[in-house]
């Protein structure tokens, strides 16, 4: 706490700000319980992450300059947020740069140098705005174990990667997680722009994904397998190999209850506009769907856009789904796939 001597002579306390630049100014400031921390320029050591963690409710994390990470094979991750009615804010200018060049091999998860992860998030009644993240090694995104949390106007910029040898640089991974938002982003990468492998009411909203493997609700593997109630609107899926889809896993169990995408721009995808399968293994489909982790009440509206003429538009195979509405304007694809286990009455141009 400072003291301001104001012109009418009343001496007002007002919070100074915690100005960080180094990780032991970091863990001090936890110590002295400040509560209004700015991060300034740091290099955080190789095989240490950056932690966010252990600051009093209210706690506000402002993000300045440029934030970077000592280099070494390790699963990481490189910066750990987690608290409960924490604000992080990233100021005009700020930059968090994982360098992923020096890790990229192609190979991202499947092998070859051992990437870390770049952020990983467990947050509750908090709020993380504008943060700009660069060139992560891996995965950018984990937000694991939240609750009442927005996400907006995040940028991920992995272009490099796509010349470099970036793989597995998904946007958000979400995954246990409930009554959480993502919105005003934008993701540029090599995998996922968004993946949710479980949780409740969630919304991802007017964000734009470029480079990658599309929107994703990919469900089955885990402890966990529900997901719930998840609202996919007003996105832009360009130059994807992939749109959108739900995929679950082939021997999975569980459930998929409530998708809806509604209004998504698809814009030169490569591969498949939309994907709808409940066998997937590994990277694609593998045989008949076993139907213990069904696909309910699946609602496109509004899809529309073009894949490109050696694609295809729609491809979906499932098992034991029902309640599914459907209203697509996917075009351009001449690779035709056949439609099987689709609700009956639904009719699906493929």
């Amino acid at each position: 706490m400072k003291f301001t001597l104001y012109a009418l002579g009343l001496l007002v306390a007002v919070a100074s700000a915690a100005d960080i630049y180094n990780i032991e100014q970091l863990e001090a400031a936890k110590k002295a319980k400040d509560k209004n921390i700015v991060l300034k320029n740091i290099h955080v050591p190789a095989g240490k992450s950056l932690e966010l963690q252990g600051f009093q409710p209210g706690t506000k994390i402002t993000f300045t300059g440029r934030i970077t990470f000592g280099y070494l094979e390790w699963k990481g991750p490189l910066v750990i947020i987690k608290g409960d009615k924490l604000t992080v804010e990233g100021k005009p200018g700020h930059l968090i740069d994982g360098e992923g060049h020096r890790w990229w091999d192609v190979l991202g998860g499947n092998g070859g140098k051992t990437k870390p992860y770049g952020i990983y998030c467990q947050l509750t009644n908090s709020v993380v705005n504008g943060l700009s993240v660069k060139n992560s090694p891996k995965h950018c995104f984990a937000i694991n174990a939240c609750e009442h949390t927005d996400f907006i106007g995040i940028t991920v910029d992995n272009a490099d990667g796509h010349k470099k040898g970036g793989h597995n640089t998904d946007g958000f991974d979400v995954a246990k997680s409930h009554h959480i938002s993502i919105q005003n982003s934008k993701v540029n990468n090599q995998d996922d722009c968004l993946a949710i492998n479980s949780g409740t009411n969630i919304v991802f909203k007017n964000n734009i994904c470029e480079g990658g493997h599309g929107i994703a609700v990919a469900v089955g593997g885990y402890d966990v397998n529900e997901a719930k109630n998840i609202l996919i609107k007003d996105c832009q899926v360009i130059k994807n190999n992939i749109g959108i889809r739900v995929k679950t896993l082939l021997n999975g169990k569980g459930i998929v209850d409530g998708i809806t995408f509604d209004n998504v721009i698809l814009k030169d995808i490569s591969e498949i506009g939309i994907v709808i399968i409940g066998n997937y293994l590994n990277s694609g489909p593998r045989g008949d769907p076993t139907g213990d982790l069904p696909i309910h009440n699946l609602v496109i509206n509004n899809v529309r856009g073009n894949v490109l003429k050696n694609g295809t538009n729609h491809q979906i195979w499932v098992k034991n789904a029902k309640n599914w509405k459907w209203n697509s304007n996917v075009v351009g694809g001449t690779k035709k796939m056949p439609c099987k286990g689709l609700p009956n009455g639904l009719k699906v141009d493929c």
